[in-house]
């Protein structure tokens, strides 16, 4: 293995430290002018251990900002009516500001009518479809998380995104698709790619940024990347690896996001910092 530059690293967790900081100190002004703190209610269906794991560090983050955590766990054979009618309870309880549904939601529960049964002033994860359309308007939305935060750590490193020619693979509509709409929206030109695209690493090569997000271990080549290009890498696959041969990458790269450590703690920050702000919309607090 080369030896890694920390020069080159993305640090995310630094990051989502300071917006964390931040974070708790507007949860301060949004409770001293209320009495009321910010509540992200988190919905998981089934016991997928990942899911699991994921929903206990996001109420580990929450209760480090002092945002109030509240956890509704639905038992595996939930049906798409059943998680509906939780989901329609938190979005009626006006001390509730943030609406999680962990994904994925398994089978064969509609994962599409259960998000849009959440309000956009609740929709802190960016999951609805009029969340979405706000997002390639370029109108003001609690964007999907991974995009945004992703976006704050392209700022933080100074990225020049304005004229810059982007990859991005994958076409999720909570990850690629609105990830392409906020690069688009930054005056980038922007190929959305994904594991079918033909001719991807010849694509992948002339890219200034790429962005991976297609849920493949080191599917992304150290070959593809071309020298001086930004690497931000958002899979996360067992054994702690991401969707870029990281080992290879990191020599051509300019900057490169690691796995963990990167993508990861800007996702979590990022809604818990939604979620303040969604409270302080819903409450009348100027932040």
């Amino acid at each position: 293995m080369p030896a890694i530059n920390k020069a080159k690293l993305m640090d995310g967790r630094a990051l989502a430290k300071r917006i964390l900081e931040d974070v708790a100190a507007k949860v301060q002004k949004i409770r001293t002018a209320t009495g009321v703190a910010p509540c992200l209610a988190t919905v998981l269906v089934g016991d997928d251990p990942a899911s699991l794991a994921y929903t206990r560090m996001k109420r580990k983050r929450c209760e480090e900002a002092s945002v109030r955590p509240l956890s509704i766990e639905l038992p595996q054979g939930t049906t798409t009516e059943q998680l509906i009618a939780e989901i329609s309870k938190l979005a009626a309880d006006a001390s509730v500001h943030g609406i999680l549904v962990q994904h994925p939601v398994p089978k064969p529960v509609d994962k599409r009518a259960a998000f849009e049964v959440i309000p956009l002033e609740k929709d802190v994860d960016g999951v609805t479809s009029g969340t979405l359309g706000r997002v390639i308007l370029g109108m003001p939305a609690f964007c999907s998380c991974t995009p945004r935060g992703i976006m704050r750590l392209l700022d933080e490193y100074q990225v020049e995104l304005d004229g810059a020619y982007a990859a991005v693979i994958g076409r999720s509509p909570i990850l690629g698709r609105p990830m392409a709409s906020m690069l688009i929206n930054r005056h980038a030109t922007v190929t959305l790619c994904h594991s079918r695209t033909r001719s991807l690493p010849t694509v992948v090569r002339g890219a200034d940024v790429v962005i991976a997000a297609v849920g493949r271990p080191r599917f992304v080549q150290a070959g593809w990347i071309k020298t001086g290009a930004v690497v931000i890498d958002a899979g996360y696959n067992p054994g702690n690896i991401g969707d870029v041969d990281f080992e290879g990458a990191i020599e051509p790269a300019s900057l490169i996001t690691p796995v963990p450590g990167g993508v990861g703690p800007m996702t979590i920050a990022t809604l818990i910092d939604q979620t303040a702000a969604a409270a302080a919309m819903q409450l009348g607090v100027e932040l």
